[in-house]
């Protein structure tokens, strides 16, 4: 099976993508069905949910990123130029850990949050554009507007929801809602 029939892409999507056949292999299941469910497989709402690409720009839904650790994963998944919108109730985070990342791969960050002093303290030096509101609809279209053919909009807030939105599913069906009204 080579990477391209993969449902999902990225990096470390291979490497459990890779895990997971080895596993399904041991446990005797049939290559065809394996090779079947990788190719298949749609992922589970609000991580790292496919929304729709417009315009060339792809937005992905990754409201359950409450987390340093999987806003990470999202970020390091995608190949292409991000705009990330971040932010939410931050509870102390540190944030520099995904310095190496956003340097690489971030080329516009959306703060989406009541305070965002944290977040924006410290990727102000490695991320030339940021920007701040606290409405969902607002950060699309400013991601929108940044976005070129080729880049993709992660919503990977790294922060709890508890701010602005009821919860992670209530803040990523905004999302994929402001998205579908562009």
């Amino acid at each position: 099976m080579s990477l391209q029939e993969l449902s999902l892409s990225g990096r470390p999507t291979v490497y459990l993508s890779t895990a997971a056949a080895m596993m399904a292999r041991w446990g005797e299941v049939r290559k065809e069905s394996i090779k079947e469910s990788l190719s298949d497989f749609q992922g589970a709402g609000h991580r790292l949910e496919f929304v729709a690409s417009i315009r060339g720009v792809r937005f992905l839904n990754d409201s359950k990123a409450t987390n340093v650790n999987s806003t990470w994963y999202a970020l390091e998944n995608e190949s292409a130029p991000v705009i990330w919108i971040a932010g939410g109730r931050d509870n102390g985070n540190n944030y520099e850990a995904l310095i190496p990342t956003v340097q690489q791969k971030v080329k516009a960050i959306i703060c989406l949050g009541i305070n965002n002093q944290n977040l924006i303290g410290c990727m102000s030096p490695h991320c030339a554009i940021i920007l701040e509101t606290t409405r969902m609809e607002q950060a699309v279209q400013m991601a929108y507007r940044l976005g070129q053919k080729g880049d993709t909009v992660v919503l990977s807030p790294a922060c709890a929801s508890f701010d602005l939105f009821d919860n992670y599913e209530d803040r990523g069906n905004q999302f994929v809602k402001a998205v579908v009204n562009l």
